[in-house]
């Protein structure tokens, strides 16, 4: 049974007021809007650094024209059509190039990152498909630690109290910055963890709302909390403290104990395209009543949803985190329940609690990149781990939670029902393969190998193995992420990781003419250059937002450069493979969806020193599963190749 609930608007006319005042917040996009998160005062330990973090520097344009014409080389399907491009490439680099250089260079001057806004709206913001699959990422918790109970009610409710205390020492400026051996890197997206919400706009672009507010110590706030579609808002600090895990846990047992039936689905309305989830949030901030309830979401701390599923195998796990479960209604035959009815998928942080106490994250990517949620989801799944994690003293008489129904209009009920119908659609569409090979970092540093080439380089020789070492059957390139974070708001650069190095190496693998220890220096040769590029793309001299960057410099009527729409340059940001990497030791599942509609999404993960873990998605008419295959024949051959060799050469 679904429960529709309708209940009459606030009549008191100074609330109304005050509501339409917050509806029109809530759907006017502010020209500063990335700057009204705040951040802790500069002296903090957090942002201690962010005032000396050097600015984005824009690649000298001979060095993008050269890297440019390296990279387009092995995914030339003939040898004319490369010329052809390198003509175009010319043209523009002796052309307009230099003009629209000087453009870029001034915008640096003047900005304080001169790609940011544009990678905003232009990446994120302005992308109208669903974020579900498209955009979102997804991290699977391990199994709750042995010493705390193995109930939903109690992971829950540790969960959400270490995330609090953790955004407690994030608001104080205590969280130690990240850094690498070169330095501290940038902790600005860390601004826009907790207490904000993106926002579907009308006009084709959307935008973030925060509700932090500066100075705040983090002992206040509340979090949203989803269980069959129905949302509560549960405060999460009572009198000036975080609530203990006690009172968390007796909390979260009141909803599960006021929630039997399923209520309407409005969480799968973020799900939709963005220009019909923008329709459809207009329709309900038009009620009073669903304006308070979207506030109420907007600035909650964070969200908690509490799924009736029990995923089973890291597939089942994955995908009821990536995308929500799909089940077969017991009160309506013939129809399906999404757990997208309880998701909302425009958080940064979603935590998602099943009826077995499997738990994990769902990431919204628009305001931030997955490693400083990695971090932040790791820190808190390792102070759990900790006998000693304080789960603090009740106090007093904690407040209980508060439904909040929403008023479903025809409108609304009917915009749920194509939402679903959207929602199934887009997750039928989907494959997913998961692996874990049977060695690891341990054996791949006793080959004096980095294993994120070694990881990188099994893709490229089981991609190419599956199209059959077809050059014309190469619809695109390689992205790996390399973070940009060392300079100020930095974020990603794309790692090109197809060179002809790598090429040359894959070959020589299924030659039978080549020998081992030629194979092993083809290798070798493929790891350096992916070393250096990668060293290259962190330094913020990479090909693709530079020339993103440039293009951006053109003026109203001037016209675009025939190498942008060049089919070979077009090709090479083709992402067929979008490849990235994180770690934890408490993720044993982690992933996101294909970017383009012929392409693979895969998830690794090199830090196991027993095993490399590699989750594969894709739409079902590619060859899932047998891209998968190959992932794993290539790492025993690749294993093979190293343990054959008696020559070791460090990289």
């Amino acid at each position: 049974m679904v429960v529709l609930v309708h209940l009459l608007r606030p009549r008191n006319p100074s609330l109304s007021g005050l509501l339409r005042a917050s509806a029109r917040r809530m759907s006017t996009r502010p020209a500063d809007w990335k700057k009204l998160a705040p951040a802790p005062p500069p002296g903090t330990i957090t942002f201690a650094s962010q005032s000396t973090l050097p600015k984005l520097p824009v690649p000298e344009l001979s060095k993008t024209v050269a890297r440019l014409k390296e990279s387009l080389k092995p995914l030339a399907w003939t040898e004319n059509e490369y010329d052809l491009t390198v003509a175009k490439i010319d043209e523009f680099a002796h052309g307009p190039a230099p003009e629209l250089q000087k453009r870029l260079n001034k915008r640096r001057e003047e900005t304080e990152h001169w790609l940011e806004q544009w990678w905003d709206d232009g990446a994120y913001l302005s992308y109208r498909d669903s974020v579900v699959i498209n955009v979102s990422y997804y991290y699977g918790f391990d199994d709750a630690p042995p010493h705390l109970p193995q109930t939903p009610t109690s992971r829950a409710a540790s969960l959400t109290r270490a995330v609090m205390l953790f955004r407690q020492k994030l608001k104080q400026g205590l969280i130690k910055p990240e850094a690498t051996k070169e330095g501290p890197l940038d902790m600005d997206t860390y601004r826009w963890m907790f207490d904000c919400c993106r926002v579907p706009g009308a006009d084709g672009l959307d935008w973030s709302v925060t509700y932090a507010k500066e100075g705040d110590p983090g002992n206040s706030g509340h979090i949203a909390v989803l269980r069959k579609g129905r949302v509560w808002r549960l405060d999460a600090a009572h009198n000036g403290r975080i609530l203990s895990t006690a009172e968390f846990e007796k909390q979260f047992q009141h909803i599960y104990d006021s929630t039997k039936e399923e209520y309407p689905g409005v969480g799968v309305l973020t799900a939709s395209n963005r220009d019909i989830w923008a329709k459809d949030y207009a329709e309900l901030l038009s009620s009073s009543q669903n304006a308070s309830i979207i506030e109420a979401i907007h600035s909650a701390a964070f969200v908690v949803c509490l799924d009736t599923e029990q995923p089973l195998g890291p597939v089942e796990h994955s995908r009821f985190l990536w995308h929500g479960a799909v089940t077969l209604s017991s009160a309506n035959p013939g129809s399906v329940v999404l757990g997208l009815r309880n998701r909302w998928v425009d958080k940064p942080c979603q935590f998602v609690v099943f009826d077995n106490a499997k738990a994990g994250f769902m990431g919204e990517h628009s305001v931030m990149d997955g490693t400083p949620t990695a971090r932040m989801c790791d820190e808190v799944l390792d102070a759990l781990w900790d006998p000693k994690f304080d789960h603090g003293a009740p106090s007093g008489s904690a407040p209980s939670p508060t439904p909040l129904d929403w008023a479903v209009s025809p409108a609304t009920e009917k915009a749920i029902v194509e939402a679903i119908r959207a929602a199934q659609e887009l997750i039928e569409s989907q494959e997913m393969s998961y692996h874990l090979t049977s060695y690891g970092k341990a054996a791949i540093k006793t080959f004096g190998v980095s294993p994120d080439a070694f990881a990188q380089m099994i893709v490229q020789l089981a991609y190419l193995r599956l199209i059959g070492f077809d050059k014309t059957k190469r619809s695109g390139g390689t992205y790996e992420a390399a973070t940009t974070r060392k300079f100020r708001k930095g974020r990603t650069e794309a790692i090109r990781v197809v060179t002809g190095e790598s090429d040359r190496w894959a070959w020589a693998m299924d030659d039978k003419k080549v020998g081992v220890e030629e194979r092993k220096r083809l290798f070798v040769e493929a790891a350096k250059k992916h070393i250096g590029l990668a060293k290259e793309a962190g330094n913020g001299e990479g090909v693709d937002r530079h020339l993103f960057g440039l293009r951006k410099c053109l003026r109203e009527g001037e016209p675009t450069p025939s190498l942008y729409a060049d089919p070979l340059f077009q090709r090479s940001s083709h992402w067929v493979l979008s490849t990235s990497a994180v770690w934890s030791k408490h993720f044993p599942v982690y992933g996101w969806g294909e970017v383009v509609p012929d392409g693979f999404g895969v998830a690794y993960m090199t830090g196991y020193d027993d095993r490399l873990q590699y989750t594969i998605t894709s739409r079902k008419e590619a060859p899932n599963a047998q891209f998968c295959k190959e992932i794993e024949k290539a790492a025993l051959d690749l294993y093979d190749l190293f343990s054959a060799s008696t020559v070791k050469s460090k990289l």
